[in-house]
C-alpha cells in the first residue's frame, strides 16, 4: 500500500486539530429498550468520576428501574427546564443551564428524544451537537430503530414506524460506540420481569415489537453496523500507517473485468461467492492509456458488464493506470480485498512472452489475497476487432518518417567534420524523438531503423556501403536502434497518457461546472435548465428532463428539443424508467429501440424524474467513462431537484411559521387594542341605561362623550388596519401635490388639541421652508400617529417638540421629540415592525403596535427614510424624510394678488 498523499495527510491533520476543539461524543447503542443502554452509561460515567472527571447528568431515563438508579449517587444533576404545552407541564434538558457549568462530561440519555415546543432545538441530537461545539464531552445512549437509514428496514421487520430518528452522520461521527448486547430470550426475560416497562404493558409489547424475530432482527442490525464501524476504523489505520498487507478480518471480493464476453461470467461468479460467504464485492474495470483503441463493441461490453455488476449488487469502480496488474493489487490493498477473481488468459503463449501476462502479474504480487483464474470457452475470447488507431498512420506520415530521417543525416553530414560519431547518434535520436511525438508507433520504428541504416551508410567505414569494417559497430547499431524504439514507445505512452490526462481534465472540468452552476442558482426551473444545458453540450447531445406530475405520470418540464416530438412509446418508456428506477432505451437492454436514452433521477427520499439523453453521435456514449459521466450528471441533477423541492418546502414552513406569528401577534395586539376602548364603551352605556333618569346631566355628557372617544379610537384602530393592508398590497396610490409643511402640521395639533392641552408643545420650522410633494392625507396620518405615540407613552405633562429642515441632499426631515423615559437600544429598530411592541421596562414611544409600521410604510412609499434615536437629556426623537424632487410652483405674493383684485 502507498503512503497517503500529501493533501490528504494535510486534510486529516486539520480534521484531527478540528476534532481536539470539539467534544469527545459517546454513543451506547443497543438493539431494543431494556438491554441496559442507560446501566451501562452510569457506570462508565461513575468510572469517569472516580478517575477525576468532573461528570454531570444533564438527563437520564430510568424507567424507574432501581438497579439504575442506584447509580445516580455521587453524580451530579442538572435541573430540569420546566415548560408548558397544551396545559401539561413537561421537564426538559437545560442546555444553557449545562453551557454555563461547562463540566468535563456530561450524561444525556435518549438521543433521538424530540424536544418540546419551545426549546431553541427541535431534537436532542442538535442539543448534544451545540454541547460538542463548545467542547463539552457526551454520553448518550440511542438504539438501533432510530437510525434514519434503518427506518424503512426496522419498519419492514417489524411493522412499527419509528417517528423519532437520528441522522446517520450524528452516529459517524461519534468518537466511540458502545455496542449493549443481550440475547433475545434474556431480553423477554427482563420485560416479563417488569425491568423494561410496566406490567400492564408487557404482555401487549411481547405480542408485537418485542416478539423474539424482531429482537432476533434488531440484534443483527445492531451488530452489524458494529462491525462496519470497526470495520472503518481498521481501514483507517492501515492507511495512517501505510501497511501494505491485507488483514483479513472479513471477507471482501474484488472482481477484475475488460472488454471480454469472459467479464459477465466473472461478474455471476463473483456475485455467487459473496452470496455464499455474506461478504461485500466490488467489480473493478482499470482504463488504460490504450483504452482509446477498443473497438465499440469492447466498449459497449464493458458498459454492460458495470450495469450488470450494479443490478446484481456489486460496487462498480473505475480504475485508472499505465499497468493493469499494479492498479489492480493497489485497490484490493486499499479496500482490504481477501479475494481476488480474474480471468483465465485467453492469449497465446507467444503473446504473453512479447507483452507479459496480467494474471501471473497479479499472481505474484498478490501476497496474502486469495486469487481466483476462472476459465471460459473459447467463444469467450476477447474480440480481436480494434478501433481505429488513436494515431493515424497513412503513407504520409511514412514519407514524412523517411524525410526527417533524410533531414537528420543532412544535418549530421554538417556537423560530421566537427563532431564524434557517437554525437552524431544523438540527432538521429532526436529526428526519431519528434517521430514518436507527432505519429504513431509504426513511422517512429521506420524512423529507427532508418536511422540505423542512415548512420551506417553514411557515416561508418567504409562510407556509401552498408558494409562494415569493424564488428564492434554492429553492437553500436543494436543498442542504437534498441534505444531509439525504446525512445519511441516511451514518447508514444507520454503523449497516450497526455491526452488522456486532458480527456480525464475535460470531463472533470465538464462536472465542475455543472456542479458550480447548480450551487451557485436557485429556482427549479432554473437549476433543470442549466443541467439540460450542460448535457447536451458536454455529450453533443438533445436532452430532457421529464418530472412526474402528482398522479405520478412523468411529463417533460425542460428540454423542448427532445420533449416537443416525443412520442407515446418515448412517454412510456420514461414512465417505465421513473417506475422501475432502471436505465431503459438506447444502449440498454431494456427497450433499446427507442430514440434516446432515459436515465432515472434518484434522491436518499425516491426518484424524482427522469433525464432522457438523445445523442447526436450516438457511439459518444458507448465510452464507459462517458457513460460514467451521463451518470454523475445524472446524479447532480437529482441532487439539484430535491434541494429545490427541500428549498421549496423551508420557505413553506417559514411563511407558515411567519404568518402563524404574525397572526398570533395581530390577535394579541388587536385583541387587547379593542378590549380597552369596547370596555369603556360597555361600561358607558350600560351605565346610561341603567341610571339614566338619576344621573346629572354633565355626567351623562361625560359618559357620552367617553363613549364617542373610544369609538374613535376603535375607528382609528381600524383604519391602520386597513391600511396596512393596503400599504403592503400596493393598491394605495400616492398623489404628490406641492405644498407647505406647516399646513399639515396646523391640521393635526388642531386636531389633537384637546389631548394637547395640558403639554408644552413646540413648533420649529423656518418660514423659508421650501414647498414639499406629498400626499397630504398620507402624511397627515404620519403625524397623527407620530404625535399619538408621543401622547400615549410619555408622562402626560412632559413637553412635545416638532421641527423641520432641509437637508443637503434635497430632502426635509421632520423630528417629532418628547421628553420621556426613551427607547432601550435594542429597540430602535424593531419598533418599526409590525406589532411590535416593546419591552414590560419601556414607556416610551417603543410601545408601538402598528402605528410606527405604517408610518415606515408611508415614508417609503414617498422615496423617504424613517428612524428613532434617544435624545440626550432624556426622551427620544423620530425623524423622517420627505424628497424635494422637482420645481415647486410660483406663488403669488399677497401685495400682487390684492392689485389683481383692484
Amino acid at each position: 500500500m502507498k503512503r497517503p498523499h500529501p493533501e490528504a495527510l494535510l486534510q486529516r491533520i486539520h480534521a484531527e486539530a478540528a476534532r481536539e476543539e470539539r467534544g469527545q461524543l459517546t454513543i451506547f447503542l443497543g438493539a431494543a429498550a431494556g438491554v441496559g443502554k442507560t446501566y451501562a452509561m452510569l457506570e462508565a460515567a461513575q468510572q469517569r468520576q472516580r478517575a477525576g472527571v468532573d461528570v454531570v447528568i444533564g438527563y437520564v431515563e430510568t424507567h424507574g428501574r432501581a438497579e439504575t438508579k442506584t447509580l445516580l449517587a455521587g453524580l451530579e444533576q442538572l435541573p430540569l427546564r420546566s415548560l408548558t404545552y397544551h396545559q401539561a407541564r413537561l421537564h426538559e434538558f437545560d442546555l444553557d443551564a449545562a453551557l454555563d457549568r461547562r463540566p468535563a462530561l456530561i450524561l444525556l440519555d435518549e438521543l433521538a428524544h424530540t424536544n418540546a415546543p419551545g426549546s431553541r432545538h427541535t431534537y436532542r441530537w442538535q442539543d448534544v451537537e451545540e454541547l460538542l461545539h463548545s467542547g463539552i464531552d457526551v454520553y448518550t445512549a440511542v438504539n438501533i430503530q432510530h437510525l434514519e437509514s434503518l427506518n424503512d428496514v426496522v419498519a419492514q421487520i417489524t411493522g412499527v414506524s419509528v417517528r423519532e430518528t437520528v441522522p446517520d452522520s450524528i452516529i459517524d461521527s461519534a468518537d466511540d460506540i458502545r455496542l449493549i448486547d443481550l440475547p433475545p430470550d434474556e431480553l423477554r426475560q427482563r420485560l416479563r420481569d417488569g425491568k423494561v416497562y410496566v406490567p400492564v404493558q408487557v404482555d401487549q409489547a411481547l405480542r408485537h415489537f418485542f416478539r423474539k424475530g424482531n429482537l432476533i432482527a434488531l440484534r443483527e442490525l445492531a451488530l452489524r453496523h458494529t462491525a462496519e464501524r470497526v470495520d472503518q476504523q481498521m481501514q483507517r489505520y492501515r492507511s495512517d500507517h501505510a501497511i501494505p498487507t491485507t488483514w483479513p478480518t472479513t471477507e471482501r471480493l474484488l472482481v477484475c473485468i475488460g472488454p471480454s464476453p469472459l467479464s459477465a461470467r466473472l461478474v455471476r461468479t463473483g456475485r455467487r461467492m459473496a452470496q455464499q460467504m455474506h461478504a461485500e464485492w466490488i467489480v473493478a474495470y482499470v482504463e488504460t492509456p490504450g483504452h482509446a483503441q477498443l473497438a465499440a463493441e469492447d466498449r459497449q461490453r464493458i458498459v454492460e458488464t458495470l450495469r450488470l455488476a450494479e443490478q446484481l449488487g456489486a460496487q462498480t469502480v473505475t480504475l485508472t493506470g499505465a499497468r493493469i496488474s499494479t492498479t489492480v493489487m493497489e485497490c484490493a490493498q486499499q479496500r482490504n480485498v481477501s479475494k481476488l477473481i480474474v480471468g483465465k488468459p485467453a492469449r497465446s503463449r507467444w503473446h504473453e512472452l512479447r507483452h507479459g501476462s496480467i494474471v501471473d502479474e497479479i499472481i505474484r504480487s498478490s501476497g496474502p489475497i486469495d486469487v481466483y483464474v476462472i476459465t471460459g470457452s473459447a467463444a469467450a475470447a476477447p474480440s480481436a476487432q480494434r478501433a481505429s488507431a488513436p494515431y493515424p498512420t497513412p503513407k504520409r506520415e511514412y514519407s514524412v518518417s523517411a524525410a526527417v530521417v533524410l533531414l537528420c543525416t543532412l544535418v549530421a553530414q554538417l556537423l560530421f567534420p566537427y563532431l564524434e560519431q557517437s554525437n552524431l547518434i544523438m540527432v538521429y535520436l532526436l529526428g526519431v524523438t519528434w517521430v514518436a511525438s507527432r505519429y504513431g508507433r509504426g513511422p517512429s520504428v521506420l524512423a529507427s531503423m532508418l536511422s540505423v541504416a542512415g548512420f551506417d551508410f553514411f557515416f561508418i567505414t567504409p562510407y556509401y556501403t552498408f558494409a562494415v569494417s569493424d564488428v564492434q559497430y554492429l553492437w553500436t547499431f543494436l543498442v542504437m536502434l534498441i534505444v531509439a524504439l525504446v525512445i519511441s514507445s516511451l514518447t508514444i505512452r507520454i503523449r497516450q497518457q497526455a491526452e488522456y490526462a486532458q480527456q480525464r481534465e475535460r470531463r472533470t472540468a465538464a462536472l465542475y461546472a455543472l456542479s458550480r452552476a447548480l450551487a451557485s442558482n436557485r429556482g427549479l426551473a432554473n437549476l433543470l435548465r442549466i443541467a439540460v444545458e450542460h448535457i447536451s453540450d458536454v455529450f453533443e447531445s438533445q436532452a430532457a428532463v421529464l418530472l412526474p406530475s402528482a398522479d405520478g405520470n412523468v411529463a417533460p418540464y425542460v428540454g423542448h428539443e427532445l420533449s416537443a416530438p416525443l412520442a407515446a412509446r418515448e412517454q412510456s418508456t420514461a414512465q417505465w424508467v421513473f417506475d422501475h428506477q432502471q436505465p431503459a432505451g438506447m444502449f440498454t437492454q431494456t427497450l433499446p429501440s427507442a430514440q434516446a436514452l432515459y436515465l432515472p433521477l434518484v434522491s436518499p427520499h425516491g426518484p424524482v424524474g427522469v433525464l432522457a439523453v438523445r445523442p447526436n453521435q450516438p457511439n459518444l456514449l458507448l465510452i464507459p467513462e462517458q457513460m460514467r459521466l451521463l451518470e454523475t450528471f445524472a446524479s447532480h441533477t437529482s441532487i439539484a431537484i430535491e434541494r429545490a423541492r427541500l428549498a421549496d418546502e423551508a420557505q413553506a414552513a417559514t411563511v407558515q411559521v411567519e404568518s402563524e406569528r404574525l397572526r398570533n401577534a395581530l390577535l394579541s395586539s388587536v385583541s387587547h387594542d379593542l378590549r380597552t376602548p369596547l370596555a369603556s364603551i360597555t361600561g358607558a352605556a350600560t351605565s346610561l341605561l341603567d341610571s339614566a333618569d338619576e344621573m346629572p346631566a354633565a355626567v351623562q355628557t361625560e359618559l357620552l362623550q367617553s363613549i364617542a372617544d373610544e369609538g374613535q379610537r376603535l375607528n382609528r384602530l381600524l383604519s391602520n388596519l386597513l391600511d396596512m393592508t393596503r400599504l403592503e398590497s400596493g393598491s394605495i396610490q400616492i398623489k404628490r401635490e406641492w405644498q407647505p409643511l406647516d399646513e399639515a402640521l396646523g391640521v393635526v395639533l388642531h386636531r389633537l388639541r384637546k389631548p394637547l392641552e395640558q403639554r408644552e408643545v413646540h413648533v420649529d420650522v423656518p418660514i423659508d421652508l421650501p414647498l414639499i410633494p406629498f400626499d397630504s392625507e398620507l402624511i397627515d396620518q404620519v403625524l397623527t400617529n407620530l404625535v399619538e405615540n408621543v401622547l400615549k407613552y410619555t408622562p402626560p405633562a412632559s413637553p412635545l417638540t416638532i421641527s423641520a429642515h432641509v437637508l443637503p441632499d434635497q430632502h426635509v426631515q421632520i423630528s417629532i421629540g418628547d421628553r420621556g423615559p426613551g427607547i432601550a437600544p435594542a429597540n430602535l429598530e424593531q419598533i418599526f415592525e409590525k406589532f411590535a411592541r416593546g419591552s414590560s421596562s419601556d414607556t416610551g414611544i417603543a410601545g408601538a403596535g402598528l402605528g410606527l409600521a405604517i408610518c415606515r410604510s408611508i415614508v417609503h412609499a414617498h422615496g423617504g427614510r424613517i428612524w428613532a434615536e434617544n435624545r440626550s437629556g432624556g426622551g427620544a426623537w423620530i425623524h423622517f424624510t420627505v424628497p424635494v424632487a422637482g420645481t415647486p410652483p410660483a406663488l403669488e405674493t399677497e401685495a400682487a394678488a390684492l392689485q389683481d383684485g383692484e
